[in-house]
């Protein structure tokens, strides 16, 4: 594969050849793919010994189109990304500021514009997703609407900033299942399964001359924890390779050591606890690339390739041992970097992009795919069209990344910038952290204190992106006044909490909170009253 950044680029051919000829659709069809908790890092074809074996689909996949090998999420956690992806706006304008706050139900998303301005047709069976719930898009997991997730999830969104200092996550063991089975992770299996049938439907509708174009999203869930795999796919994985990640130095960042206290990772820290750690979620990734391929071998034999863009990208990556914690809600690159591969019809093939996108960049570019004006959009858009980079035409001026997290695990709000070989977080109440990714990509030593001018040029250039410490204030003020009311009302009530260890079907506020900081105390409420109070 070849590589092209704002120098030019050189292009591999590759040979499309589709075994039956569908109707063109009057719009191209889409297939948008989003995996959840894929570190965008961990792709065969990006050079990983370790990995080799992992993901022949998606390099086979990358190597008919476009990666982009600088592509970030805007809130490295689940719910907030997917809103800032059908919004096409960053959490400090859409407010989606954690997993319990997204986009209420009924904001109108890229959704609505692609079935009233474009005709598309949804795998939801009815355009708009007017069968079921109304604020499906296609299939699988959703999470971008306000109000889901657990008590504990909530919880500590809205109270992190109060500080309190006791593991709040639960993580089981990692294992590994002596089985040679390769539908292991079943429910993502079904969702492939329903998302080939309605490829299936849709290339025959096409074929009889019928012209609506489609757009199918298919959401998978597999590669995100438990840590869990069975032999067949760990076989995938030349464990001899897996890398075992550099320590931080100590004293750590007061952030980060809140966030390995609230994940609680109980498993192990010595080296071959981590190996096994990480070669099980490179085990989980190989499914996911068997899931995928597929999806994509169905979309080649039904011919659908000539009229067909497919996106395949996600919501946020994984931390996998690295920097000593697992899942994601920090800026380093396992938990903010995430993949991103376009291919269909004109775009260029086997080409690897080195400028900065993010995932709010896709509205805008679907809606250029799709020839639909940005105009259309529900909203104002802060993401950019990549087209011009998919084409290899000028035309894409942004030189950075952004993104931001506010929620669980993290005792105050994050803002991130990436550009050039730099990566500056700003931690309002907290110093910075500056990486020079060039000669340190496992993010291990800040030079936020030797590179002042560094700091000061990058932190205005944030600065000019997002008013970080006005966004920091308003979100504080929500997260009190939602805990506040939340507290309100389930006193002298009791609620039914089966999670992260409970069977109580009659819990209380004291209850749940106990629940949710394990080792609660007394001191700990005064705690909450003086966060509450400042």
């Amino acid at each position: 594969m070849l590589t092209t950044g704002r120098k030019g680029s050189k292009v591999q051919t590759w040979e499309w050849e589709p075994t039956i000829m569908a109707q063109q659709p009057a719009r191209p069809n889409i297939v948008l793919i989003m995996v959840e908790s894929w570190d965008g890092r961990v792709l065969g074809c990006l050079g990983d010994p370790a990995l080799k074996k992992v993901t022949p689909n998606i390099d086979r996949f990358a190597a008919r189109g476009v990666l982009f090998k600088n592509h970030y999420t805007p809130q490295p956690v689940c719910c907030p990304a997917r809103a800032n992806m059908w919004s096409g706006q960053y959490t400090f304008n859409c407010k989606s500021w954690s997993n319990h706050k997204g986009l209420e139900p009924g904001t109108p998303i890229l959704r609505d514009v692609l079935t009233r301005e474009g005709g598309y047709i949804l795998a939801t069976r009815k355009k708009g997703g007017a069968k079921g719930r109304a604020n499906d898009i296609g299939i699988g997991k959703h999470d971008y609407i306000s109000g889901g997730h657990s008590q504990q999830n909530r919880i500590t969104d809205w109270t992190c900033a109060a500080n309190i200092q006791l593991p709040s996550y639960l993580q089981p063991a990692p294992r590994v299942k002596e089985s040679d089975a390769q539908k292991f992770h079943v429910e993502d299996w079904i969702r492939c399964a329903k998302a080939r049938n309605f490829l299936k439907k849709q290339a025959k509708r096409q074929k009889k001359g019928k012209g609506e174009p489609f757009f199918l999203y298919l959401s998978l869930t597999t590669p995100h924890p438990a840590f869990k795999t069975t032999r067949h796919w760990l076989s995938k994985v030349d464990q001899d390779a897996v890398s075992v990640p550099p320590k931080d130095p100590e004293p750590l960042h007061p952030v980060l050591e809140y966030q390995r206290i609230s994940k609680a990772w109980a498993h192990g820290l010595d080296p071959a606890s981590v190996k096994r750690t990480r070669a099980i979620y490179y085990a989980m990734v190989a499914e996911t690339d068997g899931l995928i391929g597929e999806v994509l071998d169905e979309i080649e034999g039904l011919g659908l390739l000539e009229t067909t863009h497919v996106i395949i990208t996600a919501d946020h990556g994984e931390n996998n041992m690295e920097h000593d914690m697992f899942y994601k809600m920090n800026m380093y690159d396992s938990a903010s970097r995430v993949p991103l591969i376009v291919a269909g019809p004109g775009t260029r093939q086997g080409v690897v992009v080195e400028d900065f996108v993010s995932l709010v960049d896709l509205y805008p570019t679907i809606l250029d795919l799709a020839g639909i004006p940005k105009e259309r959009a529900t909203s104002r858009l802060d993401g950019e069209s990549f087209l011009p980079l998919l084409k290899g035409t000028p035309g894409w001026s942004r030189d950075y990344a952004f993104s931001m997290y506010t929620g669980t695990a993290a005792n105050t709000s994050m803002f991130m910038l990436r550009t050039g070989r730099w990566k500056y977080v700003a931690y309002p109440g907290f110093e910075p952290q500056l990486f020079d990714l060039a000669a340190d990509p496992d993010e291990i030593t800040n030079l936020a204190k030797g590179e002042p001018g560094v700091v000061k040029e990058l932190d205005a250039k944030l600065r000019g992106v997002c008013d970080y410490e006005r966004v920091h204030a308003e979100w504080q003020a929500w997260c009190k006044a939602s805990f506040r009311a939340y507290r309100d009302k389930l006193k002298g009530r009791t609620i039914p909490l089966f999670e992260y260890g409970a069977k109580n079907p009659r819990a209380t506020y004291e209850d749940v909170i106990a629940n949710t900081y394990k080792g609660w105390t007394p001191a700990h409420a005064k705690q909450i009253e003086q966060w509450l109070d400042s």
